[in-house]
């Protein structure tokens, strides 16, 4: 049997492709027994397709899928000791509640006795006792997922597959389902896995978040360090709200001082940085701070266009020197800026993440590619052909190696992102 600590589903270098669609990209990641892992991504970004390649419904491109430490590839969905929720409920319209809980203990020819008991506790788990002779016609959204989730764990399913299943319900339904939803895998002790593009969903019940972006896993991490320490710009931009500044990065013993094209700023030092390398960073809004008087190691600048009124806390919009809008909250009770003012930012340093910039890493890829062998080509082949056709033609020669050239130095950058991408594919697993 599995301890706790290891894991229940694994993905080693997993593909996927439609075509020439390249959906999910040398994927790695290992699920944990009995937690809650979410993954969370945008529309198009491989995690739907990742779900259903674990349940089975797809067949991966290359790589190895493994349940309870075993190759899956081989197996029916049915044969695999995994269950899915789907967004659609996927009820059968013409069966009470009981019967459509019933349904995969009957197709297993359970003993009645045994039905009946397990359907009562599976109803009873979902808050639906009483509910069992009506039609699916007969309940609300939340009621029909209830029903479908109870279909699905009284089978007892080691890991829970849910595609979005909260996606239909209104918001304060869905809210309430999020908790009941924690609730009951805390209780169950079954590994869910649970796919959605609402962020805010995916921090309030996982474990761990698997964060997915044009087919490739970001970052994987527990929520609070995913929001304040997010590993790419994707990741601090997708995850709530975040202020992004570019610039270049001058480390300075315990901080790094980075100049904008609006002014200078601070970021703590993490190491791994060098003078003048292209940097972004990060604030999230509640971070950010505002004085009339500038603060040491900040000449940042910003007039107030507009306040907005959130609730539970004041949204303020200020404008850059740059052209830039950044966003600033305050909570109720808080000093709010006032409209039309111009004041100084800041924020503490260690409040900061600082990132390598993708076009740091692509230029530093491309500066590292050895291109003597193609110059030694080139030169040859010129010579050669001025050697054939005598001087009058050399020059046509020349213009058609400097044209490859051309072609071969423009198709460098994508050929060489390919590596990058490897390089931060190993470093997110």
């Amino acid at each position: 049997m599995l301890m706790a600590s290891q894991a229940i589903v694994e993905l080693k270098n997993v593909d996927k492709r439609y075509g020439e669609n390249h959906v999910v990209k040398d994927l790695n990641l290992a699920i944990n027994e009995g937690e809650f892992l979410s993954i969370l991504g945008p529309s198009g970004c491989g995690k739907t397709t990742t779900l259903r390649m674990i349940a089975g419904f797809e067949q991966q491109s290359s790589g190895t899928i493994l349940v309870e430490g075993e190759p899956v590839e081989d197996k029916e969905p049915f044969e695999r000791n995994v269950n899915t929720v789907f967004q659609s409920y996927a009820l059968f319209p013409h069966m009470t509640v009981f019967e459509n809980v019933a349904f995969g203990l009957k197709m297993k020819r359970t003993a009645r006795a045994e039905i009946r008991e397990r359907v009562q506790e599976a109803l009873a788990l979902v808050q639906l006792e009483g509910f069992e002779k009506r039609y699916p016609s007969q309940l609300s959204g939340g009621q029909k997922q209830r029903v479908a989730i109870a279909r699905a764990i009284i089978n007892q399913p080691k890991v829970l597959l849910l595609d979005e299943p909260l996606g239909a319900l209104d918001l304060k339904l869905r809210k309430q389902m999020q908790l009941e939803l924690k609730r009951l895998q805390k209780r169950l002790g079954i590994t869910f896995v649970y796919v959605t593009h609402d962020q805010e969903e995916a921090l309030t019940m996982s474990d761990r978040i698997a964060v997915m972006h044009e087919g490739i896993l970001d970052q994987l991490d527990a929520p609070s360090r995913i929001y304040d320490f997010p590993a790419t710009r994707f990741v601090a931009d997708f995850i709530g709200e975040s202020n992004i500044f570019d610039g270049l990065a001058s480390p300075q013993g315990k901080n790094i001082v980075v100049t904008t094209e609006a002014g200078r700023v601070l970021g703590q030092n993490s190491g791994g940085f060098e003078e003048g390398e292209q940097v972004q960073v990060s604030v999230r809004p509640e971070k950010l701070r505002f004085d009339s008087e500038a603060r040491e190691g900040f000449d940042l600048e910003g007039t107030v266009r507009e306040n907005i009124f959130v609730g539970t806390f004041i949204k303020s919009i200020l404008l850059l020197s740059s052209g830039q809008e950044v966003v600033l909250t305050s909570l109720s009770g808080q000093a709010v800026p006032e409209e039309g003012r111009s004041y100084h930012l800041f924020w503490e340093p260690s409040d900061a993440v600082i990132l390598h910039s993708r076009s740091q890493e692509i230029w530093s890829t491309i500066a590292n590619v050895d291109l003597s062998g193609f110059s030694a080509e080139a030169d040859a082949s010129a010579d050669a052909g001025s050697a054939e056709t005598g001087g009058a033609n050399a020059a046509p020669a020349s213009a058609g190696a400097a044209s490859a050239s051309a072609a071969s130095a423009s198709a460098t950058p994508a050929a060489a992102s390919a590596p990058a991408a490897a390089h931060r594919q190993k470093a997110r697993a």
